[in-house]
């Protein structure tokens, strides 16, 4: 069976979304186009990693061009996108690695999210040649989800999950653990309860 690629070049929509209330939310990106959507599921750590890379790599991108690169210092406003996952959210596949390019020649971000890969190998050294082995196999490789972005649209889509990532539950002022609605068990409160 060959490698299952979702490919979106210059989708219609590229955004980070979550399903469910803080605490307990999935975390995915979501990419359209066409009338077809993809979506693909993630660890908040991801989510904000992939972010920061997508904003440096923007950052070097301009350095580099002296500045005439077509990308955004900042996200353009008119390409805020707030508006909730598509519905329904179905999941592809649960993302392992990831990779970011700028291909100069198009002036496009590539970002690439590949599936999470188990495997079974006899030592440390071995599982990691089979995972580079399969995750490089164009034929029988993990399935990908590719999408190539403008500047505008990689520094929106970096904006944009940046505030999903911290739009979750607010802080402890004390400890700055994350307060559930029900209740905070506070070290710094030696363990007493503290009501959100």
């Amino acid at each position: 069976m060959s490698r299952q690629v979702f490919f979106y070049d210059a989708p219609d929509r590229f955004v980070a979304g979550t399903v469910g209330l803080p605490g307990r939310r999935s975390f995915f990106l979501q990419a359209s186009a066409a009338g077809r959507t993809t979506s693909v599921a993630l660890e908040k750590t991801q989510v904000a990693a992939l972010a920061e890379r997508v904003d440096e790599l923007l950052d070097e991108v301009v350095r580099r061009s002296g500045g005439n690169a077509p990308v955004p210092a900042v996200a353009p406003t008119e390409q805020s996108d707030t508006a909730p996952l598509e519905s329904p959210v179905e999941e592809e596949f649960r993302v392992g690695t990831m990779a970011l390019a700028w291909d100069g020649d198009e002036q496009r971000m590539i970002i690439e999210a590949q599936a999470l890969v188990e495997l079974d190998a006899d030592t440390d050294e071995d599982l990691a040649e089979a995972e580079e082995r399969l995750l490089q196999d164009d034929e029988n490789g993990p399935p990908m989800l590719r999408v190539r972005l403008t500047g505008a649209m990689a520094r929106s889509f970096a904006k944009r999950a940046l505030e999903v990532v911290n739009a979750g539950r607010p802080p402890c002022p004390l400890c700055s653990l994350p307060l559930d609605p029900e209740g905070h068990v506070c070290p710094r409160q030696n363990g007493y309860r503290r009501d959100a």
